[in-house]
């Protein structure tokens, strides 16, 4: 690929930021919201105008498209997924993106909000990024990048393998997801229909990183059941939950499982949310870890303040329901070698140090995987996500177009 191919991806990136894809953890919809389909709808024309073929947009919202093989010989089918939607936990409306151009080192002061800094400091990744052009907000909203970089990188891959048909690659399924970011982006996702035999989310962070590892995730929901009467006369009669309830927090470890003491492998235990009132009270949880095992070592230990809080507090009444949200991928992805090997190679013939990574959350591919469709994680080169202080540099999303188009290239040799 020429250096600096930048027209195969930055301007489809930065049209995309402006489309407000917001995705909503409270809607009962599918998807959340309607405005994502905005960008769906553009990219199933701009996939008819590269002439993919089998372009579809699902009632579901997901767009899938195909680019035929050009091999006489068999090659597993690969898919390509990114999600449409943004995060809800900063504003996607009214995204103005900046580009600062041939960056000097310094900290990045953002235009409209001179109090939201990006310093190399708390960057460490711009350390090495001076004479780069990076892309920021404006101050006041998210970016985008998680994950309209992982869409512009596909697209651009797509064209430029429409360009280059001496490029040699097997077939391959283009599928754009939404509701990623509230943990729904598959719930409908007919991977037998889709018809990928292998597959990457291009939804990952710094260069050269590939992810096959995911927490285990399992939700949890405390509910308390106080006792409630009228409070001047309530003297030995009353139980209030909401003393229950910090009762429990209290005997959460103050040193370790929770996110804000954990890092690498470690997992936690992390109260959310909490609502009600003294007879009636919920605490949601997020359970995590890299385990089966350490999910419910974390299962136990909740159950076993719970179980002496019922104690404590009889005739009052608490209960706690587990339900499983996803497994690491990684279970699933070393049952397909091939899967790494060929994206590690990807990665190392861009130009970069590959780098095994794992993702302290999840994605769609946690679930693919779990649905027979071994789905690794590739970078996008984005950083800081769900933030005001999202970055991305203009030249690690070619390294990922490039190590897209490597990808399918390998695995039409191999």
């Amino acid at each position: 690929m020429k250096p600096n191919e930048t027209r195969l991806f930055l301007d489809r990136f930065l049209n995309y930021v402006k489309i407000d894809t917001q995705s909503d953890p409270k809607s009962t919809t599918y998807p959340s919201t309607e405005k994502q389909l905005n960008l769906s709808r553009k990219l199933h024309e701009e996939l008819h105008e590269l002439n993919l073929e089998e372009i579809e947009l699902t009632k579901d919202g997901y767009v899938m498209a195909t680019l035929p093989s050009n091999v006489a010989h068999n090659v597993p089918v690969v898919g390509l997924i990114a999600h449409v939607d943004t995060a809800p936990d900063v504003t996607g409306e009214n995204i103005n993106p900046v580009i600062h151009k041939n960056y000097d080192g310094k900290d990045i002061i953002l235009p409209k909000d001179n109090s939201v800094v990006i310093s190399p400091s708390d960057n460490p990744d711009l350390k090495g990024m001076v004479g780069y052009d990076i892309i920021t907000t404006d101050g006041t909203t998210l970016l985008g990048a998680d994950n309209k970089a992982g869409v512009a990188e596909i697209m651009g891959a797509l064209q430029y393998l429409k360009e280059n048909r001496d490029i040699k690659h097997g077939k391959i399924r283009i599928g754009f997801t939404v509701d990623e970011e509230i943990g729904r982006g598959v719930d409908f996702f007919d991977v037998a229909h889709f018809g990928a035999d292998v597959a990457y989310t291009i939804d990952g962070g710094p260069a050269g990183e590939v992810e096959d590892e995911t927490f285990c995730a399992d939700s949890a929901t405390v509910k308390i059941f106080g006792i409630n009467v009228h409070p001047g006369y309530a003297k030995n009669k009353m139980i209030n939950g909401l003393k229950i309830a910090a009762d429990l927090i209290e005997q959460l470890p103050k040193d370790s499982l929770s996110p804000e003491t954990t890092e690498g492998r470690e997992g936690y235990l992390h109260p959310n949310t909490i609502n009600g009132n003294v007879e009636n009270l919920t605490i949601d949880f997020i359970v995590r870890d890299f385990t089966i095992d350490g999910i419910k070592e974390k299962k136990n230990f909740l159950q076993g303040i719970v179980d002496k809080l019922n104690t404590k507090y009889a005739p009052a009444k608490i209960e706690v329901e587990f339900k499983e949200q996803y497994r690491n991928m990684k279970y699933h992805i070393d049952q397909h070698p091939k899967v790494m090997e060929n994206a590690m190679e990807a990665i190392t013939r861009s130009g970069l140090k590959a780098k095994h990574g794992l993702i302290r959350g999840g994605t769609d591919g946690a679930r693919l995987s779990y649905m027979g469709l071994p789905t690794p994680n590739i970078f996008t080169g984005g950083h800081n996500f769900h933030s005001k202080k999202e970055w991305v540099a203009i030249q690690d999303m070619q390294k990922t177009v490039e190590t897209i188009v490597n990808l399918v290239q390998i695995w039409a040799e191999k």
